[in-house]
């Protein structure tokens, strides 16, 4: 981890990243933001932003973002 890396944020995207992993494991789902945020802990604003960076650098998965659709991941 960097020195500029604010740990809170690696934990914050790491609990997304296993939550996301654990409900595509069995194919494509469908989850809107604001189901994700309740299930992990998280603000649904949160949600979306972290889904920004997940989408870019999360190689195991495909995360796309539709606007006023939920998020998807395969």
């Amino acid at each position: 981890m960097s020195a500029t890396t604010d740990p809170s944020t690696e934990s914050k995207e790491s609990r997304l990243r296993t939550y996301l992993r654990q409900r595509a494991e069995n194919g494509e789902v469908y989850i809107k933001g604001k189901f994700i945020a309740d299930d992990v802990g998280l603000s649904p604003k949160e949600i979306g932003a972290l889904m920004v960076k997940l989408r870019d650098s999360a190689g195991d998965l495909q995360v796309e973002i539709y606007p006023r659709h939920p998020p998807s991941c395969r």
